[in-house]
């Protein structure tokens, strides 16, 4: 009547029945080991009971009917969330907003639905235009910018319906990709370029994106904008004189706005920039040319050149502009030939004389062109050749559009007044004044009468020192084609492959053949246009805006060197040859560089090495001016064999001021010319020295040299001079020792007489004459003949009496030793330390090898010294040099 036990029937069920009260027959089943959900969620399985009645083998137990046990697991929330991925990569492309950029996914291993769903998701970094759903999907809240932010990191986590959070959160990197923009790219917008530096790629690296467009060809312009340096561009800022002696233009082209001097004094009231030479005219002034500057006759053929900016005439009414005007002084207002400017026409006009030909004859050539009034520099050139007038500009020809016959002027008595920048108005006014003032800026006004100008000429004249190239042209694709402007500012390409007009573009460079460029910025635009094939509408390609850095070149210094002070008989300044000047000048140009060695220590710092180099360079001009009252045209002047100037690119002016070189030309082909150029005087008696100074110039005065400064001293025999000059000689030894100094400077010698000691020791050398002839004659007139015959042999070389090596040392008490002991002494000191100052002379000197004879020319004066100067001559035979 009681329950013994319970039986479950199953597969190693983990659970298990006890008996708890046999009567009531109450039972519990009991897990017999943990239970785990995520093992197994639910159990199935049978169970019996079982009564008491069972004997020893317990086969005749009595069981109950079989009972289905099912038995569900309570899932415990012991799981957080875990993401399937490391890290989330997405790449977006910036402007769009995006529905779902990427989704993220967590899982948890719990068993129940309520631990094991990830319910929600969230972005845990702050700041971020960036949204997550619960679905794990991330979109952008706002349009993303490549130039503000490449990439955005953002971390998420995810909570499942728990609200138990994931352990770790997950990286979400999301890269914005710029939008495609068809373009010019890898260029830099400056490019710097050091003088010397030759051809310099501009765009090395250059691409053309095209955003896989269907491109069919490509126009490509390239443009250097240099019109705001100097004229237009980068030129040569020699003289016009000079730059027409170097490219090979006839002589004789006369300047009528040159640099204001004593001699070109008319354009000292002018409004100048001095750098480049220009003036400016501002309507309110002119110049007049003085008389005999330009000859009356220009004859039938004549050149007139210029450069000119000039803009809109102001008013509605425009008046004539003068450039230049040749008209009556007074009484009259007759103008025989002008070039003026009126409406933006070039007019120029030339009135014949009677005399030259009395029927209708062509007087004024019109030219319309719209480089007149564009405001930027241009080269013109009116080529006369009458009753043919041709107009140059920037180096191409144009005709006159309208030409106007007129009658030839009859003859008069009135003079021409010549005028730059307005007309001269001599008659119908109460006042003769100027008229038709000019509006913009001149330079290089010249006019050559008597010859025109070839092409090759004017293109020389108005040629660019700086502009675009093309590296390795050979190397070029085969389908490109290329134009270069004339100045070679704009460079104009096409062709229908990208790589192939890439490439081309890579070899576009920058060049400066200046040694001396005008320094600061020259602007690039690189213009493009692309067709497409079949297409409507094509990409559009921005332009490139650029720069091109041109550094300041190192400034040369310039100097001139050689014998700065001599002395010669008055014979040969007298003779027909005259004495040459300059024999030994050098003229050396240096620039200074500072080096900043990489391993200098900050102390050390301030201690930069310097390093002066010498140079090449051309020189434009050297003056030999005369210090002083001018040359008296009857009895002195500077003279030059013109046969020196020949095969090289110089000329030559003289004047009662100086003797001036000019043109381009070397450093050497100067000192040639300069070592050449004479002075005579066949008046020597009024004239004891002269002195000149000479200074160079580069670049028409940029880079001038030091002056260098030249005396030259005219030797007069007679008996005063004779006696100054053994003066001098005997109390040298006393003055060596007092100039001495360790840069051993002859010139310090040379200036080195003092009169005043030079009377007392006349005196003591009068007191002692009756010894000096008694004791002397013998030996002296033995050694007669032997210095004759030396000064014939000097003669014939040039004398420079240099002092510096020189001393002569007379002791009247030789023969007297006892008596004069200690004045022999002393003479002996005298010598020895006359010793050391010729040999410390000599090696301070290096450049005179040679050792130069120097004698005392004495001739015969008046009779009461005649006897003297017969008996006491000098036996130089035995003088140290």
């Amino acid at each position: 009547g009681e329950i013994c036990a319970f039986k479950i029937h199953g597969q190693e069920m983990p659970f298990e029945a006890v008996v708890l009260n046999k009567t009531s027959g109450e039972g519990r089943l009991r897990a017999k080991s943990p239970i785990d959900c995520e093992l197994q969620k639910e159990y199935t399985f049978i169970i019996q009971a079982y009564d008491c009645g069972s004997g020893p083998g317990g086969t005749n137990w009595k069981k109950s009917h079989k009972a289905v046990v099912h038995i569900q697991v309570k899932d415990v929330n012991e799981f957080s969330p875990a993401f399937k991925e490391s890290v989330y990569k997405a790449t977006v492309t910036e402007g769009k907003i995006y529905d779902s950029i990427l989704q993220v996914e967590a899982i948890d291993e719990d068993c129940s639905p309520q631990y094991s769903q990830i319910c929600n998701y969230e972005i845990v970094t702050a700041d971020v235009p960036f949204a997550i759903d619960r679905n794990g999907n991330i979109r952008n809240t706002e349009k993303l910018s490549y130039d503000k932010q490449h990439q955005y990191e953002i971390m998420v986590t995810a909570f499942d319906c728990g609200q138990k959070h994931a352990t770790e959160d997950v990286l979400v990197r999301v890269n914005v990709k710029p939008v495609c923009k068809p373009g010019w790219q890898d260029w830099n917008k400056r490019i710097e370029y050091r003088p010397g530096s030759g051809s310099i790629p501009l765009f090395p690296s250059i691409h053309l994106e095209t955003c896989d467009g269907p491109v069919s060809s490509i126009h490509t312009t390239i443009e250097l904008q240099t019109n705001y340096i100097g004229k237009g561009c980068d030129r040569e800022t020699y003289s016009e004189k000079s730059l027409q002696k170097l490219c090979g233009a006839s002589s004789g082209a006369i300047d009528l706005l040159p640099s204001p001097s004593t001699t070109t004094n008319w354009t000292a009231g002018l409004l100048m920039d001095s750098n480049d030479i220009i003036f400016k005219f501002d309507g309110k002034q002119g110049a007049k040319i003085p008389d005999g500057i330009v000859p009356k006759n220009l004859t039938d053929q004549f050149t007139i050149t210029l450069w000119m900016k000039h803009g809109p005439s102001p008013g509605l009414r425009a008046e004539k502009e003068t450039i230049l005007c040749n008209s009556d002084k007074t009484e009259m207002n007759r103008h025989h030939y002008a070039l003026y400017v009126h409406n933006c026409r070039l007019v120029f006009l030339l009135r014949k004389d009677f005399d030259q030909a009395d029927t209708f004859r062509p007087a004024e050539f019109h030219w319309k062109l719209d480089q007149i009034c564009d405001k930027e520099w241009h080269y013109y050139v009116v080529n006369v050749e009458f009753p043919v007038v041709t107009l140059y500009m920037d180096g191409t020809t144009y005709e006159p559009y309208l030409v106007t016959n007129d009658w030839p002027i009859h003859p008069s008595h009135i003079a021409m007044q010549l005028t730059v920048g307005a007309c001269w108005q001599g008659g119908e006014v109460t006042k003769p004044r100027f008229a038709q003032y000019f509006h913009g800026s001149l330079a290089s006004l010249t006019i050559r009468p008597g010859k025109i100008e070839s092409q090759k000429v004017i293109s020389c004249l108005q040629a660019c020192k700086e502009g675009l190239d093309i590296n390795s042209l050979e190397s070029l694709g085969q389908g490109i084609k290329y134009h270069f402007n004339p100045s070679q500012s704009v460079l104009v390409m096409e062709g229908d492959d990208i790589e192939n007009i890439n490439q081309a573009l890579r070899k576009v460079s920058y060049i400066n053949s200046r040694q001396f460029p005008t320094a600061g910025i020259r602007h690039l635009k690189v213009s493009s246009k692309v067709q497409c094939f079949g297409e409507d509408v094509c990409i559009s390609i921005p332009d490139i805006d650029a720069y091109v850095m041109v550094f300041q070149a190192n400034e040369p210094k310039i100097t001139i060197t050689g014998m700065d002070h001599f002395a010669r008989p008055a014979a040969q300044f007298e003779s027909e040859r005259g004495v040459i000047l300059l024999p030994d000048i050098r003229i050396v140009s240096t620039v200074t560089k500072m080096e900043h060695p990489v391993d200098l220590r900050e102390h050390d710092r301030a201690n930069k090495q310097v390093v002066v180099e010498e140079m090449l360079h051309n020189l434009d001009f050297c003056d030999v001016l005369v210090i002083g009252a001018e040359l008296d045209p009857e009895q002195e002047c500077l003279e030059l064999d013109h046969g020196e100037l020949q095969g090289k690119h110089l000329d030559a002016t003289n004047s009662t001021a100086g003797y001036s070189i000019y043109g381009v030309d070397s450093m050497f082909s100067y000192e040639q010319v300069l070592r050449q150029l004479r002075y005579r005087n066949w008046a020597t008696s009024a004239t004891s020295d002269r002195k000149f100074r000479v200074k160079c110039s580069e670049l028409n005065g940029r880079y001038t040299s030091n002056e260098f400064n030249l005396e030259v001293n005219i030797l007069h025999s007679s008996n005063s001079n004779f006696m100054d000059h053994v003066n001098h000689m005997i109390v040298q030894p006393q003055l060596l020792q007092s100039v001495q100094h360790p840069e051993g400077s002859v010139s310090a010698v040379h200036n080195s007489v003092v009169p005043s000691v030079a009377t007392i020791v006349i005196v003591i050398c009068v007191s002692i004459l009756v010894f000096v002839i008694t004791l002397g004659v013998y030996r002296i007139r033995t050694a007669h003949q032997h210095s004759s015959a030396e000064r014939e042999g000097a003669k014939e070389n040039e004398m420079d009496w240099d002092d510096s090596a020189l001393t002569i040392t007379v002791n009247p008490m030789e023969k007297y030793e006892k008596p004069h002991q200690i004045e022999e002494e002393s003479e002996e000191e005298d010598i020895d330390d006359e010793e050391e100052d010729t040999t410390s002379a000599e090696s301070d000197d290096s450049e005179e090898e040679e050792e130069e004879e120097e004698e005392v020319i004495v001739q015969k004066g008046d009779k009461q010294n005649a006897t003297r100067q017969e008996q006491l001559e000098w036996d130089d035979s035995t003088l140290p040099y």
